[in-house]
């Protein structure tokens, strides 16, 4: 009503986004961290002009499309170097093909790529996950190491990173580890299955 009454609501672009996923039990996890559906899925909705209204989309998207969907929209000089997409395409028809994988990164060296229908997961120590999401939604059964599937693991091997950035100065103790033990260490401290969640204490 607000948009209305200002007279903008014919040249205004509202997006409206979540910034993670979260676990309830899916997958024995509670929480986020992961590079699972659940974690990574998040809301993304955009309205305004060149938004055909009511359509929903089912190809994955990352948020580093928001920015370069931005700046098509709203006709600004495009710049070099960006990682994420426009999603033109798929606002003006929901069933646009996009022509390549969503990533999300957690920690260095630990991606994921999410298409129509695969989720490929490759983590920093080499280990690899592949789902069928059209036949198994909830990723429980991992067939990366199947012969039939060895070159679409090859093909969405292409779009991993080659480099993961550094962390953010001081947050390096932020980073969710394990050590050689298997125990895994949050802030320099090792913590247990059904310890708390730090942030709710």
């Amino acid at each position: 009503e607000a948009l209305e009454l200002s007279g903008h609501q014919d040249d205004t672009i509202v997006v409206l986004w979540s910034d993670h996923g979260w676990h309830l039990g899916e997958k024995e996890i509670t929480g986020k961290n992961t590079l699972w559906d659940r974690s990574t899925r998040v809301p993304l909705i955009f309205a305004g002009p060149g938004v055909v209204a009511g359509q929903r989309c089912k190809s994955p998207a990352e948020l580093l499309d928001i920015y370069p969907t931005l700046v098509e929209m709203c006709d600004l000089p495009e710049k070099e170097g960006l990682e994420g997409h426009s999603l033109t395409p798929q606002l003006a028809d929901a069933t646009a093909k996009r022509e390549w994988p969503a990533i999300t990164t957690h920690n260095a060296g630990n991606h994921g790529l999410r298409t129509d229908k695969w989720r490929y997961i490759r983590y920093a120590d080499g280990s690899d996950e592949l789902y069928d999401m059209t036949s198994d939604p909830n990723e429980w059964h991992n067939v990366a190491d199947k012969q039939e599937h060895a070159r679409l693991v090859e093909e969405l091997s292409k779009y991993l990173p080659e480099t993961s950035a550094d962390p953010a100065p001081g947050s390096a103790h932020r980073i969710l580890t394990m050590d050689a033990m298997g125990n895994v260490i949050w802030e320099g401290s090792p913590i247990g299955k059904d310890d708390p969640i730090p942030e709710l204490d």
